[in-house]
């Protein structure tokens, strides 16, 4: 019987192509966006959501929720939401916990996503040890190490509830001793306290990391509470008076399953 070509395939075949994530500083858009005021559809859109954003960021009393999905992430948008904070064009984010944790904190810990293809046998995939984002790959390997630094920061931590941001920011602080990445959204993020949240934070190698630490301490672990992220975002709302939001991208994830 003849073998398939996919039985001849290695890890390392499918992952050689790094996902390189687009820097904005290096092209200027105005003009092209300012085109797109006289276009249709999504370009129309487009330009209108551009020139709404410029207003919230001239309005000083105006504070910016920028949100997030996580495919983008992981598609090479990155260095854009770094390059927010860093320029004080955001004050506070609500994002998926794949976009943070999955995607950010993963690659700031040295590893990579890499350029795929929808079109494979998931089946392989798995054989290899490889996730899949759509048309981009992860290592399972590389994630699970994801899974045991949040476990490991998790253990150092005194054993209470937290909001989701309050755990972020103690990522972040991990990161300002031990990133592989020089940035980071979650890292510059901390130090420019932009406070980051995920309402859904389990559902990401956050989740996998947690349930190892309450696993191996049952009467002595932190967890994750959500109410208080409720209330944090909306004191922040209160105290903030006028807001405005930039909401980028949407879902497009493949779950992932516990080995």
């Amino acid at each position: 019987m003849k073998k398939g070509i996919g039985e001849f395939m290695k890890k390392k075949d499918l992952l050689k192509n790094a996902v390189e994530h687009i820097d904005i500083k290096a092209i200027n858009s105005v003009e092209m966006i300012r085109a797109m005021k006289k276009m249709s559809f999504s370009a129309r859109d487009l330009a209108s959501a551009a020139d709404i954003y410029d207003r919230m960021l001239g309005e000083k009393k105006c504070a910016v929720i920028l949100t997030l999905a996580g495919s983008t992430s992981a598609a090479g948008c990155m260095q854009v939401y770094v390059d927010l904070v860093k320029n004080n064009m955001v004050d506070a984010i609500v994002a998926t916990g794949a976009s943070i944790v999955d995607m950010d904190f993963f690659e700031a810990l040295g590893f990579k996503h890499y350029q795929g293809t929808p079109f494979i046998d998931d089946k392989l995939l798995r054989s290899l040890y490889i996730d899949r984002i759509y048309d981009t790959f992860i290592s399972e390997d590389d994630l699970q190490h994801c899974d045991r630094t949040i476990k490991k920061i998790a253990d150092g931590l005194p054993p209470r509830p937290y909001s989701s941001r309050e755990f972020i920011s103690e990522m972040g602080r991990y990161l300002v001793k031990h990133s592989k990445k020089k940035e980071s959204l979650v890292q510059v993020a901390y130090e420019k306290h932009v406070p980051i949240f995920c309402p859904a934070f389990s559902d990401s190698s956050a989740g996998f990391g947690l349930v190892i630490h309450q696993y191996e301490r049952p009467d002595n672990h932190l967890s994750i509470d959500s109410v208080k992220d409720f209330l944090e975002l909306t004191m922040i709302k209160i105290h903030a008076g006028t807001t405005g939001l930039l909401m980028i991208g949407g879902a497009l994830r493949t779950p992932r399953s516990p080995s």
